[in-house]
């Protein structure tokens, strides 16, 4: 059994992928880390939100996203700051109504928006995250 919430032991990609069971996820990494030439970092986070270890692909010192994973599925997190909220205005009324309904949803903090994306299949919504994950690459 492999137990994310602990952090005595650091998974590499391939066991959080085990503990995943979905193909997704490894699809998901490996288009990322090719798209954007960037290599992952796992990490514990403590955090009351979100404990257990996680991903994070960061390009030029920016996270451009980071994975939560669960049982079945993960959840991609991506910050909309000050400098996105104009692209991903604007590239929003083209995304799909799940996602157009994460970000009416997710509340604003110090002018941001933190939004929890789950990604269980390859529908339209993976689409709609590699759109807002190349916002963040480009500002």
């Amino acid at each position: 059994m492999i137990d994310l919430q602990t952090p005595n032991f650091c998974p590499d990609l391939d066991t959080i992928g085990t503990y995943v069971k979905n193909p997704l996820f490894q699809k998901f990494c490996t288009e990322i880390k090719t798209k954007y030439n960037c290599k992952e970092k796992i990490e514990f986070s403590s955090c009351s939100f979100e404990p257990g270890w996680n991903v994070k692909f960061k390009k030029s010192g920016k996270t451009l996203c980071t994975i939560y994973p669960r049982e079945l599925f993960f959840t991609v997190m991506v910050v909309i700051g000050q400098k996105e909220k104009e692209a991903v205005a604007s590239i929003l009324p083209k995304c799909t109504e799940r996602l157009q309904e994460i970000y009416r949803q997710t509340k604003e903090g110090n002018g941001q928006k933190w939004l929890m994306i789950d990604l269980e299949d390859q529908d339209s919504i993976y689409d709609d995250v590699f759109r807002l994950i190349e916002i963040r690459r480009s500002k």
